[in-house]
């Protein structure tokens, strides 16, 4: 994992696309650290957090594909 972060920190300035789905995973991240962050959750609030959690995967398999784009050029 520190491999990606050193290969986020090396491409977020060049990379729109890898900046748009970082900042997103990491709007996302706050999101679902606010209901972690709550006693108890209501039905709904349960459904909301699995589907931001859903979200936000698929955004860390996007920045992953990104950074797969580059380590395959050498990073």
């Amino acid at each position: 994992m520190d491999k990606d972060k050193e290969l986020i920190a090396q491409w977020i300035d060049k990379d729109p696309e890898l900046r748009k789905y970082y900042e997103e995973h990491q709007r996302l991240e706050e999101q679902i650290e606010e209901f972690v962050r709550r006693p108890y959750l209501t039905t709904e609030e349960e459904i909301e957090k699995k589907r931001l959690q859903k979200m936000k995967l698929a955004v860390k398999d996007k920045i992953l594909e990104i950074l797969e784009k580059y380590r395959k050029v050498g990073g």
